[in-house]
C-alpha cells in the first residue's frame, strides 16, 4: 500500500477497517489506540496521500501484516456516525453493482466531508461542519404562506386512504395521467408519516423540478416540519449548501429531503416514506463513476427499512409496469385529470407532402397564430439544442466533424460572438470557418435544426410574439433556470421553446399549445428502448398543455403517422402501448424478461479495447473455469465498437452479458469482476462495468 517504511505498532491496538475511495479491493486496515464507532470518518495515509474513509469495522484480527499496518491519523466526530441502516444500503450498492464499498460511499458526501484539506491546517478552523455551526445564522425569515388544500377526487382520496393504511414494505405504483394530482397524493401521504414523527424523502428526475416542488412543501408541509425542516440535495448546489443539507439530515434535524437521485443516500435515520416522481426517467440512472439507479435502490431501501415507496408515473417504465401486472407492485390509478380539465387533444400532422419552412409545418404555425390572438402560451418542443446538429457544404459534402470524436460539431450561435462549432462528446470548440476546408467554396450552410435556429424562424414568424428558449445552453449559470421558468409561470412568455428540460413536472397556467418537431428521429434508433423513451417524452410533454384551461392541443409532425407508438398517442394509452412493448420484448429475450451487463473498455487504439473484451468473454471458458460455475445460464455477446467509437481520441468498446436469471448473473460477475482488473492492466485499457445498463 506504501513505499514508505513499515511502522511498528504498540502492543496494545485496536484493528479498525476503513472503506477508501480508490479502485481496489477493500476495505482497508489501520491501527488506532482505541476502537472507532463504525460508521464515523476517519483520516488515514494511503501511500504518500492522506485520505478520508469510513470506518465500518473493528476486527479482532488484521487481514495482513501487523508490523506494515499504520495508525489512523484522526477520527472526524464532528457529525454522528452513518447508522446501520445507510451502512447496509451501501454494502448492497456496492456488491449488486460489482464497485468497492469506499467507491459507494465517498462519492455521495459532499465534497467538503471527503477532503483531508478541509480539516488539517492553520485555516481549517475544526473543519467545514465547524465552520458552517459558527457562521451567523440568517435572520429567520417568513413563513411560507399556507396553502389551502385543494379537494381531492375520488381517485385521489382512494390512493392516499390506501397508501396512508399501508404498514410495512409495499412497493405501489401510482399510475396517472399527467395533471391527475400525483403531486397531492403525495403531499398528503407525506403530511401523515411526518405527523408521525417520521422522515421522508421525496426525489424527482432533474434540478430545475426542484423550486416549484419546494415551494409547494413549504407552502403545505413548513407547519408540520419548521423552517428549517426541509433539505434540499442536488448537484446543482455549491459545496457549503451540499454539507448544510447533508449535516441536517445526517443529525436528525430535516425532517423531508427533496432531491435528485444523489439523495437516496441521505443519511435518513427515522425514514418513514420514499416517493419516487416521474420513476421512469433515465436521469435516475447514474452515468458515470458508480452507475447506480436510484429508483432501485428506492425500492431496496424501503424493503430493508420495511416503509412504503411509492413511484408515480403518466408513463412507467416497462419494468415498473410489469411488476404491477404480476402483483409485485401495488398499482393505484388516477384516470382523469384532478382539474375539471380534459386531456388535450392529440393530432398527427403528416409532414410527407407539405412545404415546410425550418421543420416547421403550416398546420402547427397557423395553430401558434391563434394561441396568440387568444393569450395563451405555446411551447415548441425539440430535444436538440444549438442551431444546426452540422454545417456543410453545399459543392463537396464536407461536413463539420469533431477532429477529436467520431461526431459532428454543432453549429452554435453565441451571444456577440457570432456562430461557433461544438462538440457535444468532448467540448471541442472552433470558429466556423469562412470557407470549405476542402474544396474552398464559400457558401457553406447549416444541415438540420436546433432549438437555437427555430426561436430564430420563430421571430421572425412572430415579431411581437415574446419568446424565449430553455435548453442546456441558456440555462448554464446558476439560478437561470428558474428564472427562466419563473418568467413563463408569470406569463411574460408567449411562446416558449425548449428541450426535455421543460417537457415533464412542470404545470405552466397559460399554455394551450404543444408542437413537438422532429420526433421521428427516435422511431429507428438502435436501442431497444427507443420506442418506449419516445412514448414516455411525447406523453409527458403533451400533458403540459390545457392543465388549466381545459383547452389543450398537441401537434405532432411526423412522417410516419401509421407508427404503433403515435397511435397509441392518439387515444392516451399507455396500458396498450405497455402491451403490445411487453410482447415485443418477451419474443425477442429483452428486458425486463432476461438481466444484463454492460463491460465497456477505452484504449487509444480499438483493436486494444476490443482485444481485452475479447480475452475477459473467453476467461470464463479457459483455466478459471472452475470459478464459473453455471455458466451455462450466462450468454455472452462478441465485443463491439460503440455508436460513437472515438470521444476525446479515446476509442470505445463494449461487451454485453446477460441472463434469464438476477442471481446467476450476479454470481456470474462478482466472479468475473475479481478478474478484471488483472486483464486491464496488462491490457493497458479503462473499464467500466455496469449492470443493469440503460445505454447500449
Amino acid at each position: 500500500m506504501s513505499d514508505q517504511q513499515p511502522i511498528t505498532t504498540p502492543a496494545a491496538v485496536c484493528w479498525v477497517r476503513v472503506a477508501l475511495d480508490v479502485p481496489l479491493p477493500g476495505p482497508f486496515d489501520f491501527c488506532h489506540d482505541a476502537p472507532v464507532t463504525v460508521g464515523l470518518r476517519v483520516i488515514v495515509p494511503f501511500g504518500r496521500r492522506k485520505m478520508i474513509g469510513v470506518v465500518v469495522e473493528n476486527p479482532a484480527e488484521p487481514s495482513f501484516d501487523p508490523k506494515k499496518i499504520r495508525p489512523i491519523e484522526a477520527v472526524l466526530d464532528d457529525l454522528p456516525p452513518f447508522d446501520e441502516d445507510w451502512l447496509r444500503m451501501a454494502r448492497f450498492a456496492a456488491d449488486y453493482y460489482q464497485r468497492p464499498l469506499g467507491e459507494v460511499m465517498l462519492p455521495t458526501l459532499p465534497p467538503p466531508l471527503r477532503k483531508p484539506t478541509a480539516y488539517q491546517g492553520k485555516r481549517s478552523a475544526g473543519g467545514p461542519v465547524a465552520r458552517l455551526d459558527g457562521r451567523k445564522r440568517k435572520t429567520a425569515r417568513e413563513p411560507a404562506k399556507a396553502d389551502q388544500p385543494p379537494q381531492l377526487n375520488d381517485a385521489q382520496q382512494t390512493a392516499v386512504d390506501t397508501i396512508g393504511a399501508l404498514t410495512g414494505f409495499k412497493p405501489v405504483l401510482l399510475h396517472g395521467v399527467t395533471g391527475s394530482g400525483k403531486t397531492e397524493v403525495y403531499l398528503r401521504a407525506a403530511e401523515k408519516v411526518l405527523g408521525q414523527g417520521r422522515q421522508v424523502l421525496l426525489m424527482v428526475p432533474e434540478i430545475n423540478l426542484t423550486p416549484q416542488l419546494e415551494g409547494s412543501l413549504r407552502a403545505r408541509l413548513e407547519a408540520v416540519v419548521g423552517q428549517d425542516g426541509l433539505a434540499v440535495m442536488h448537484s446543482g448546489l455549491s459545496d457549503g449548501e451540499r454539507l448544510q443539507a447533508w449535516a441536517r439530515a445526517q443529525r436528525g434535524e430535516a425532517r423531508m429531503v427533496l432531491g435528485t437521485r444523489m439523495s437516496i443516500f441521505a443519511p435518513l435515520s427515522k425514514l418513514g416514506l420514499i416517493v419516487v416522481d416521474e420513476e421512469h426517467d433515465a436521469s435516475y440512472k447514474q452515468q458515470d463513476g458508480l452507475r447506480y439507479s436510484a429508483r432501485d435502490l428506492a425500492v431496496w431501501r424501503a424493503h430493508d427499512l420495511n416503509i412504503p415507496v411509492v413511484l408515480g408515473s403518466a408513463t412507467p417504465s416497462l419494468e415498473t409496469w410489469q411488476h404491477a401486472e404480476r402483483g409485485r407492485y401495488l398499482r393505484l390509478t388516477l384516470p382523469g385529470r384532478a382539474r375539471s380539465s380534459s386531456l388535450p387533444s392529440m393530432r398527427l400532422v403528416d409532414t410527407r407532402r407539405l412545404q415546410m419552412k425550418q421543420g416547421m409545418s403550416p398546420q402547427l404555425v397557423e395553430a401558434i397564430g391563434q394561441r396568440l390572438e387568444r393569450k395563451e402560451q405555446s411551447l415548441i418542443f425539440l430535444n436538440r439544442r444549438g442551431y444546426s446538429p452540422v454545417l456543410h457544404c453545399q459543392s463537396c459534402a464536407w461536413v463539420s466533424n469533431c477532429p477529436r470524436c467520431t461526431a459532428f460539431t454543432v453549429l452554435h450561435r453565441t451571444d456577440g460572438r457570432g456562430h461557433r462549432l461544438q462538440c457535444h462528446h468532448c467540448g471541442y470548440q472552433a470558429p466556423v470557418p469562412h470557407a470549405c476546408p476542402e474544396c474552398g467554396d464559400q457558401d457553406l450552410a447549416p444541415m438540420g435544426r436546433g432549438t437555437q435556429r427555430v426561436e430564430e424562424h420563430l421571430a421572425e414568424l412572430f415579431p411581437e410574439a415574446r419568446i424565449l428558449r430553455i435548453d442546456a445552453d441558456s440555462t448554464r449559470k446558476k439560478g437561470s433556470a428558474e428564472a427562466l421558468f419563473a418568467s413563463v409561470h408569470a406569463g411574460e412568455v408567449d411562446i416558449l421553446v425548449g428541450t426535455q428540460m421543460v417537457a415533464k413536472g412542470h404545470d405552466f397556467a397559460r399554455l394551450g399549445l404543444v408542437g413537438v418537431l422532429n420526433s421521428d428521429s427516435m422511431l429507428f434508433a438502435h436501442d431497444f428502448r427507443a420506442p418506449e423513451r419516445l412514448f414516455a417524452q411525447l406523453m409527458q410533454v403533451a400533458g403540459r398543455a390545457g392543465r388549466h384551461q381545459g383547452n389543450g392541443e398537441v401537434l405532432i409532425q411526423t412522417g410516419y403517422p401509421d407508427q404503433p407508438v403515435y397511435q397509441a398517442l392518439l387515444r392516451h394509452d399507455y396500458a396498450g402501448f405497455a402491451r403490445h412493448a411487453l410482447h415485443e420484448r418477451e419474443s425477442t429475450g429483452l428486458p425486463p424478461f432476461v438481466y444484463q451487463a454492460l463491460l465497456t473498455a477505452e484504449a487509444r487504439e480499438l483493436k486494444v479495447a476490443q482485444a481485452f473484451l475479447e480475452r475477459a468473454r473467453v476467461l470464463p471458458k479457459g483455466e478459471w473455469a472452475a470459478d464459473f460455475p453455471g455458466l451455462d445460464a450466462i450468454e455472452m455477446y462478441d465485443p463491439v465498437p460503440l455508436r460513437v467509437v472515438r470521444v476525446a481520441n479515446i476509442e470505445r468498446a463494449q461487451l454485453l452479458v446477460e441472463s434469464s436469471s438476477r442471481p446467476a448473473l450476479q454470481a456470474f460477475l462478482a466472479s468475473w469482476s475479481h478478474h478484471l482488473p488483472y486483464l486491464a492492466n496488462e491490457a493497458r485499457v479503462r473499464w467500466q462495468l455496469e449492470v443493469d445498463p440503460l445505454e447500449i
